[in-house]
């Protein structure tokens, strides 16, 4: 919580600050990575600092952590900050950087906002930092200790026991821990950052959906061609091979409820969806599930039989695909529309996965139906533009 005065002079500036952070955030990064290089080359995205999305990104968490502050000053944004966390931990960061950041951050404000930056200005938004940071490393703390990984050992080798085509652009690699040590365990719907040195020396970092089931000793991961990493992983790693991943993170999992459940994926969002479909199948699950999908044509929908056949294991699922063109007997053409559905059952739990203008479409499709907010969980591949663009 804010002190008294430092909340009073957050509200009174929030205007002004939240319609600089994107200067701010474009400054913050171009003095980090002239003073640690490194940084950008072994753990930052190259391609979202190119285009911009890791800085409106950061732009957006910071604005939308303040507001919290200063409008709910009694509730702590946990579902915000568990997500950042879970990101964290999966590339491995460590209590200290965040002084760093810290470091960098203010001197970037002071940069662009010059004279405005008064001493209480500067202390107001210094205890803004430091409350989402330690909220932060305390999470993050927890979920290392949760997974046994130790400061500096976030990554182990896992050797590729088999890779298959889905469709043209995305490849499935089933692989198994190649230290001997057995697979951390791993919830329905979570993720792994999977670590690649590139031709040119970088080491380049991606999180992937894990697509097989939960229990299964291997893992699973189906990897579409979008970025250098992923196109790395396609052309290069085979069977046999070895890379490294992080231990299991992410909140959008299945947490043991026995709700109806709706599960909205459009494109490669499907993915953390197999894996919870695996697990409802494993389990027995008992309550309707309500499976969708939209993707451009049935070949282009990887893992489409598995999609299918594992929600046909389900008692009370029905499955319902979209695609915007050549769609197959029994699915639908055009663009995902929750209308054409029955009415979902009381109580469901719905979770989203997929490009973001589709999930906020989708949510708002639920809202208008009478889901409340609080039951409807999404999974953003790549920054969290959720915030950046409310």
């Amino acid at each position: 919580m804010l002190s008294h005065t430092s909340a009073a002079t957050v509200r009174a500036t929030l205007p002004a600050v939240g319609a600089a952070l994107p200067r701010i955030s474009e400054r913050f990064y171009e003095r980090l990575f002239t003073a640690h290089p490194e940084l950008l080359r072994n753990l930052f995205n190259r391609g979202n600092q190119a285009d911009g999305t890791q800085r409106q990104a950061l732009a957006g968490s910071i604005a939308a952590f303040a507001t919290a502050l200063v409008e709910h000053p009694q509730v702590r944004p946990d579902a915000m900050l568990d997500r950042i966390a879970h990101k964290h931990a999966s590339l491995g960061i460590s209590a200290g950087q965040y002084q760093v950041v810290h470091t960098h951050l203010v001197a970037a404000i002071a940069e662009v906002l010059g004279d405005a930056v008064t001493p209480e200005v500067a202390t107001a938004w210094d205890e803004v930092y430091w409350l989402m940071a330690n909220a932060l490393i305390a999470i993050e703390r927890r979920l290392y200790a949760e997974r046994g990984v130790l400061l500096g050992d976030t990554w182990r080798p896992w050797e590729v026991l088999e890779r298959v085509a889905e469709t043209d652009d995305v490849v499935t690699f089933r692989l198994r821990p190649a230290d001997g040590r057995e697979a951390p365990s791993c919830a329905p719907g979570q993720y792994v950052s999977v670590s690649v040195e590139l031709a040119d020396g970088a080491r380049q970092i991606r999180q992937y959906s894990l697509s097989g089931a939960p229990a299964d000793p291997t893992r699973s991961i189906t990897v579409k061609r979008v970025n250098e990493v992923s196109g790395h992983l396609h052309d290069h790693v085979r069977v046999g091979d070895r890379i490294e991943l992080s231990a299991p993170y992410g909140d959008l999992v299945l947490d043991g409820t026995e709700a109806p459940l709706l599960l909205v994926s459009a494109g490669i969002g499907c993915t953390p969806m197999l894996a919870m479909l695996h697990h409802l199948a494993d389990t027995r699950y008992e309550a309707p599930v309500t499976v969708v999908h939209g993707d451009r044509f049935p070949q282009a929908h990887a893992l489409r039989a598995d999609h299918r056949a594992l929600a046909g294991k389900l008692p009370g699922a029905t499955v319902h695909f979209w695609y915007e063109e050549d769609p197959e007997e029994g699915d639908r053409l055009g663009l995902v529309d929750l209308a054409q559905l029955p009415p979902l059952p009381e109580g469901v739990q719905a979770y989203l996965c997929g490009p973001l203008p589709f999930m906020r479409a989708v949510r708002t499709q639920l809202l208008e139906r009478g889901v409340p907010a609080s039951a409807v969980h999404y999974e953003v591949f790549g920054p969290d533009l959720w915030l950046a663009e409310a």
